[in-house]
């Protein structure tokens, strides 16, 4: 899902399709691994920007994990945290949803016209 909204924005820069896609990753692993399983998925594109929106069915927020080298994993908070510009993590009743918005390089806005693509391209299930 969250490959093919990237094709059909255009983004060919390799590192920020990279970035989108582990938080994509990071974060749906964590709603499922941590969360109760994921409620809800969204990605949001907007003037050099995507935002990746997971509810999950846990209303506690999701907490950096002590590293420990004997063990896989416990980085992907903190890897969330460092690839995006922006996370917000509000809390409701009957779970949570965990935005992050992470920059692109160009606008939406600014390239050529596309069928099917505007500044305010959005998926969410």
């Amino acid at each position: 899902m969250a490959q093919g909204f990237l094709t059909a924005l255009d983004v060919e820069e390799r590192t920020e399709a990279e970035a989108v896609l582990l938080v994509v990753s990071e974060l749906v692993t964590n709603a499922v691994r941590h969360a109760g399983g994921m409620t809800g998925f969204g990605l949001r594109a907007g003037p050099g920007t995507v935002t990746v929106t997971v509810a999950d069915a846990s209303r506690v927020p999701p907490q950096a994990c002590p590293a420990d080298p004997a063990q896989p994993g416990g980085f992907g908070w903190a890897l969330v945290n460092h690839l995006a510009r922006k996370v917000d993590v509000h809390i409701q009743p009957g779970g949570k949803t965990v935005s992050a918005v992470l920059p692109l390089a160009h606008t939406l806005t600014q390239r050529p016209e596309r069928p099917g693509t505007d500044a305010a391209a959005a998926f969410s299930m």
